[in-house]
């Protein structure tokens, strides 16, 4: 525990070495990494690496009750995994309770030794994450939620690189400041580790080249401004091609729903050398916050780099065909009073998620009955207008459900948003796995019409997407990695009301097809 002040205002924060953000982990392709975690604060921890595939060694994931039983107070569990074929920007976050709007950090995986990027080398590297801060405790908030049945309250600002900038009533919080020199070209690995909110991020009076996101290559292209999601990482060009002056950097929220958010701007600066800090700023305005238009510009440039060195292995055949709903439902909770008697959740397939109290992982590997069921539902229980809203019953179902995959199957999944309570963009999260996005519209799928449109060439690959307000997104990949794989909105209050499912992975025949026993130290519950 650390006392950090933000704000004007000041609150015991659980942090990593004192720092907030964390500590930025480096390494490279191909490296193996120990990460030793020693739990000194009064909850339950676990880390979850975002976005490194983990082949083989689940144990090391870190989802709390899904590969691993949390580190209790006082605990000591040393994370061991392989970098295996992986570069660029990827990050780590606790995953477990509210605890990761604190607790997180940047992965810089750089290339092997002497391989170039498949761009402009640049001048200079700058890591730049993106977050949300409470002066309340947030296991406060999330808790007072749960009680009432109702939606948590929105951070009181948002933060880049854990400053807000310039603050309202508070001068005392200083921006970010981005030193940059004529002429130089600086690649920024963008992080958002908000708990709740995508960000727009722009600088005034540049243009970004987008060159990598989830840590996977894209074909450049050139923009202002970048939406990036809960849980997902952007790597642009930033190319310091003013004489001099200071520039406004902005991060404001994206939300093309009747939703909450914290509609505070956080900034930051681009300072040319030789710039005096009395200088007056150059100002840009933030895209409003429903700017669809803005978000939906960037997302439909995005390609992957699909060249023979880096390769869209994209499945064209596929042995499972998955439909998914994702969204909100409503169910009775007698004590939740300013609910009237009921309480916002949320669920998969209509199944509302609840989590065990031994990790799903060591369940499977060790043979324990009775906490998971493999009978997830393939498509949802009931067909109705999907994105079109009301209906109703607003009830789910709850269970601990695991779909089941063979080893190497290829799985094509729609995810569909509903519009009941209210539509919404939500990024969804595999764990373990990287996907294509195939596909993506607005209204609900038509599986007659809508492969047609597919790409199948070079669709983008990440490990987290956005699944459109009203809309969906279909996402193809191969269950090559066995183990227990979680699968989640990143929103965390989503994923808090059951907006989530796990993969089961079955071995496979071969000798390097299954997965590694359990470390010795691993926790137990």
């Amino acid at each position: 525990m650390k006392n950090i002040t933000r704000l004007c205002s000041s609150k015991p924060t659980v942090t990593v070495n004192g720092r907030y953000p964390g500590p930025t982990i480096y390494a490279r392709e191909d490296d193996t990494l120990l990460i030793k975690v020693v739990n000194h604060v009064k909850y339950n921890v676990s880390i979850h690496w975002h976005g490194v595939r983990q082949v083989r060694t689940g144990w090391a994931d870190g989802p709390a009750y899904i590969t691993q039983c949390p580190i209790q107070p006082g605990q000591v569990y040393t994370y061991n995994y392989t970098l295996t074929g992986q570069r660029g920007t990827l990050w780590w976050h606790a995953h477990i309770l509210w605890l990761r709007a604190t607790v997180y950090g940047a992965i810089v995986i750089l290339p092997k030794r002497g391989v170039p990027y498949p761009f402009p080398k640049p001048d200079h590297e700058k890591v730049i994450v993106l977050g949300e801060w409470w002066k309340s405790d947030t296991e406060n908030v999330i808790n007072e939620a749960l009680k009432s049945g109702l939606a948590p309250n929105v951070s009181d600002a948002h933060m880049i690189n854990g400053r807000p900038g310039l603050a309202k009533n508070c001068s005392s919080d200083q921006g970010y400041k981005l030193s940059v020199k004529n002429g130089k070209t600086y690649l920024l690995r963008l992080v958002n580790a908000a708990l709740n909110e995508e960000l727009f991020f722009k600088v005034a009076g540049h243009l970004f080249t987008v060159v990598e996101v989830d840590a996977v290559y894209v074909k450049p292209f050139k923009i202002d401004t970048i939406v990036i999601a809960p849980g997902q990482t952007t790597n642009v060009l930033l190319t310091a091609s003013k004489s001099t002056g200071k520039y406004l950097v902005t991060a404001s929220p994206f939300m093309d729903s009747p939703i909450a958010v914290d509609n505070v701007t956080a900034t930051a600066t681009v300072h040319y050398s030789g710039t005096l800090s009395s200088s007056p700023t150059i100002l840009t305005l933030p895209p409003p916050q429903n700017a669809t238009s803005v978000a939906t510009n960037f997302t439909n440039s995005l390609r992957s780099l699909n060249s023979k060195k880096y390769p869209a292995l994209v499945p064209t055949t596929i042995d499972h065909h998955l439909f998914f709903t994702v969204g909100l439902g409503l169910n009775p909770c007698p004590t939740c009073k300013a609910g009237n008697g009921s309480r916002v959740v949320a669920s998969i397939n209509n199944v509302t998620f609840v989590m065990p109290k031994i990790a799903l992982l060591p369940a499977h590997y060790f043979n324990i009955s009775g906490v998971f069921t493999p009978d997830f539902p393939k498509n949802p229980p009931h067909v109705f207008n999907y994105s079109g809203g009301s209906v109703t019953n607003m009830a789910t179902e709850t269970g601990t459900r695991l779909y089941k995959l063979p080893y190497n199957a290829t799985v094509q999944l729609v995810l569909q948003d509903t519009g009941i309570i209210a539509p919404e963009n939500h990024p969804i999260h595999l764990h373990g796995y990287n996907f294509f996005e195939v596909g993506r519209g607005l209204g609900n799928f038509n599986p007659k019409k809508d492969p047609n449109n597919f790409n199948l060439v070079d669709p983008v690959e990440r490990n987290t997407i956005g699944v459109p307000s009203g809309g969906w997104v279909v996402i193809r990949f191969r269950a090559d990695n066995p183990g227990v794989w979680f699968m989640h909105c990143h929103l965390e209050v989503h994923t808090t009301w059951g907006l989530k499912m796990a993969f089961l992975v079955e071995n496979g025949k071969g000798p390097n097809q299954s997965i590694l026993p359990p470390p010795k130290d691993f926790p137990k519950c």
